[in-house]
């Protein structure tokens, strides 16, 4: 079992800077797959970030460049650099984990954190 809980969101304007962190309990951390989705009020939770083993990462088109996946294997921590923030960012933050390799589908994570809100106001 893995357990997750995130930390690190606010309201914040834009252009304005957030980092969020998810702390992992259990074993074998490096070995999962952490992951950062986003979900908005009437909108489905979509794939932000993933940051893999060996400092590989992962990010969709509309963040790539101003957000950063990051993990420290040692510490169990994932992390979410956010910089550049824009309104349309605004959304609830979920860590999830998945054993195995990357991926962008939300049903495939079995492990997910309760979420972190993150506003941005313009």
């Amino acid at each position: 079992q893995v357990q997750l809980v995130e930390s690190g969101g606010g309201s914040v304007q834009a252009g304005g800077s957030l980092r969020l962190s998810c702390a992992a309990s259990g074993r074998t951390f490096s070995d999962y797959t952490m992951a950062w989705f986003r979900q908005a009020p009437g909108k489905e939770r979509e794939f932000v970030a993933a940051s893999l083993s060996g400092a590989r990462s992962a990010d969709r088109d509309s963040v790539r460049g101003r957000f950063t996946a990051t993990r420290d294997n040692a510490s169990k921590t994932a992390s979410l650099q956010m910089n550049s923030l824009k309104p349309e960012d605004t959304a609830i933050y979920y860590c999830a984990a998945r054993f195995g390799g990357p991926s962008g589908i939300s049903k495939d994570y079995a492990y997910w954190g309760h979420g972190t809100q993150v506003t941005v106001s313009s």
